[in-house]
């Protein structure tokens, strides 16, 4: 199966009612259809991206990196790659790279929420990300290492986001820990 098929079918998956995830799930198979290459960084006028949130074990503290170019601390993730088997392992390979963290376990297959938001990732000016976003647990006394897609990496509490955090970020923290805790019940 391509990973066009299987972002196609991570989204179709996607049952999430509220209208302005229901809006972007359409949006995103609609450019997945529109566009034989919606996967990849050179589709014009955006891509799918996959992106991880990392949550400690006792769902108290995400892990974000400060992103280079948009100067913002953020979950990790970035562009899908040809090898990856799916969106969601797309994601944790993301989480590994940036964080350094061996152990990473995805909370579930299916994403926990969809953004679109315009980045500029190309030489030749910014392109939407349809990011498709999946919480990603740490295992206990995890130790990151930063790479150099990072200007820092830190953990913050989760009712203590950086001040400069958008409402993406506070919406996928608020999402995924509200998912946890459901599992939990």
């Amino acid at each position: 199966m391509s990973l066009r098929d299987e972002a196609r079918i991570s989204l179709t998956n996607f049952t999430d009612s509220r209208p302005d995830q229901v809006r972007l799930r359409k949006r995103f198979l609609d450019h997945l259809d529109e566009h034989e290459d919606a996967l990849e960084k050179g589709c014009r006028p955006g891509h799918v991206t996959a992106s991880g949130l990392i949550i400690d074990p006792i769902k108290q503290r995400v892990l974000l990196t400060l992103h280079p170019k948009v100067g913002r601390w953020l979950q990790t993730g970035g562009h899908c790659e040809a090898e990856d088997a799916g969106v969601a392992q797309a994601a944790l390979r993301e989480a590994h790279e940036e964080s350094g963290i061996t152990g990473l376990i995805l909370l579930h297959d299916l994403p926990i929420r969809l953004d679109a938001h315009v980045i500029d990732c190309r030489k030749d000016g910014g392109t939407i990300h349809y990011d498709v976003q999946y919480a990603v647990l740490a295992p206990a006394n995890a130790v990151t290492i930063m790479s150099e897609e990072s200007d820092d990496l830190a953990w913050f509490p989760v009712t203590e986001l950086p001040s400069n955090s958008d409402i993406a970020l506070r919406n996928l923290v608020n999402d995924s820990i509200s998912v946890m805790a459901s599992r939990e019940a």
